[in-house]
């Protein structure tokens, strides 16, 4: 019998006589079946649409053949997949199930208007660099602009709409972080503290929601601008909750009086970490010597805490409420500080920074997650505006993930998952894809592993919102 021997085959290690090879030509067939359930969260929610309806086009619609809705929905969900190039996208055009996800009718392509484009279904790398690209002055091949103002308000949007009822308190967490940059993108500077060029991007998160993600540069204070980003986002939670009680939590680089102030005229708590300084550590002596000799008899950690009324020399307005905590580690001592709004009367020192200041750790997990799995930190474009694009679309892939983990992955195994497992564990899974007129099959991989938990992930997602009848 005649060997099968091609140039595009890929060779491996044989099996005993048998020879091992591989080919890319499978046809319609995905790496990615679990985006449906991905889908399913985008089309019960809707936010994925209204994100789209964030942007302005400007092209020409009797030529043009992806809506904006499309391209953005591609590159969101593209996103979530993993796939952070538009490179990938060459090759991600003809996959009939992200096609699906992304709202494409013609899944196949097999009716686009040029020959040379039928059987892609999808935008290519340059369409979605041109999407990338858009805004300021229009050009021939720029025509679609982003309306940052509409974005940043569709974010809260989708906060608020993820709640069924009000509820009675929220505690908004307030972060930065870095961005390193590896070129001479515009707005790049050294930033002193990080040791790198850099990005200083400005993060609210509420729980695992996010409300903000604002792109800034690195030659400014921590909390620059977070005065009025605070002020748009509790002026859009208090027009949908007005009765709403809402704390503010941040580290020391927040801790600034035109923050402080703000909060305080406008009816909003805070918690806040506050850098320390000989007077905050003299204030505290008693709480670290007696922490000191705890853990010289223990030989364990220790801590005392201590209520202070404190107000800088210069920088404050008035004297404020400070909690000291006077720790003693192994071999070292460890003073911290919380200045905040909250009444002594209903919490005292301990609980207001071990129950409510150290919970605001959680929200740099989800700034982890979104760096590392969702590729918020791919700010390699050359500008600014761009680069803010590129922040947007992994945020509302991110919340996109957030939103399927709370009503899909509910009292499952992988209800607290990051966004990577999640991915790893629910979206790659092997499918072969079946088009007639009446309908499409999908036909998922035998020996997926966790068959019983996309089912159920699927049925949840389905009681949230039934199919019509």
């Amino acid at each position: 019998m005649q060997t099968d021997c091609r140039s595009d085959q890929l060779e491996f290690q044989g099996l005993g006589r048998r020879r091992v090879v591989a080919q890319f030509d499978a046809g319609r067939a995905s790496s990615d079946g679990g985006v449906l359930v991905l889908r399913e969260v985008a089309e019960q929610t809707g936010w994925l649409r209204g994100f789209g309806a964030c942007f302005r086009d400007g092209r020409d619609a009797t030529r043009t053949e992806h809506t904006v809705a499309e391209l953005v929905a591609q590159r969101v969900l593209g996103i979530a997949l993993g796939y952070e190039d538009l490179n990938d996208h060459e090759t991600l055009r003809d996959d009939a199930l992200l096609a699906l996800a992304a709202g494409k009718q013609d899944v196949t392509g097999a009716e686009r208007v040029r020959e040379r484009d039928r059987g892609h279904a999808l935008a290519g790398k340059s369409t979605l660099n041109r999407l990338e690209h858009g805004g300021g002055v229009a050009t021939r091949y720029h025509r679609i602009e982003p309306d940052g103002a509409a974005i940043e308000r569709h974010f809260v949007d989708c906060f608020l709409e993820a709640h069924a009822e009000p509820p009675a308190r929220i505690v908004l967490d307030l972060d930065t972080t870095d961005d390193a940059l590896h070129g001479r993108q515009e707005g790049r500077f050294f930033h002193g503290y990080y040791g790198n060029y850099c990005y200083l991007p400005l993060y609210v998160f509420c729980g695992d929601h996010l409300l903000v993600a604002k792109l800034r540069t690195a030659n400014q204070d921590a909390a620059a601008g977070s005065v009025e980003e605070l002020a748009r986002v509790v002026g859009q939670i208090r027009g949908r909750w007005p009765a709403v009680e809402i704390w503010i939590r941040a580290d020391s680089g927040f801790a600034r009086e035109a923050l402080m102030a703000w909060c305080e005229t406008n009816g909003v708590h805070y918690v806040l970490g506050l850098a320390k300084n000989a007077r905050l550590r003299r204030a505290i002596g008693s709480a670290m010597a007696a922490a000191k000799a705890e853990h010289d008899a223990t030989q364990a950690p220790a801590r005392r805490y201590e209520e202070l009324r404190y107000r800088t020399r210069k920088s404050w307005s008035r004297e404020r409420r400070v909690v000291g905590k006077g720790e003693w580690l192994p071999g070292k001592p460890n003073p911290r500080f919380v200045v905040t709004s909250l009444p002594i009367e209903a919490f005292d020192a301990k609980t207001l920074y071990e129950t409510i200041y150290c919970a605001r750790g959680d929200m740099e997990n989800r700034i982890k997650e979104q760096q590392l799995a969702l590729f918020a930190d791919r700010t390699s474009t050359a500008t600014m505006r761009a680069n803010q694009l590129r922040l947007w679309f992994s945020s509302m892939a991110y919340v996109l993930m957030a939103e399927l983990r709370r009503r899909g992955l509910r009292d499952t195994a992988l209800a607290h998952a990051q966004a990577g497992t999640i991915r790893l564990r629910l979206l790659k899974i092997a499918a072969i894809v079946r088009i007639s007129v009446r309908r499409i099959a999908i036909s998922f991989s035998s020996a997926y592993p966790l068959q019983s938990l996309f089912r159920t992930v699927l049925a949840q997602l389905r009681r949230a919102s039934p199919l019509p009848t």
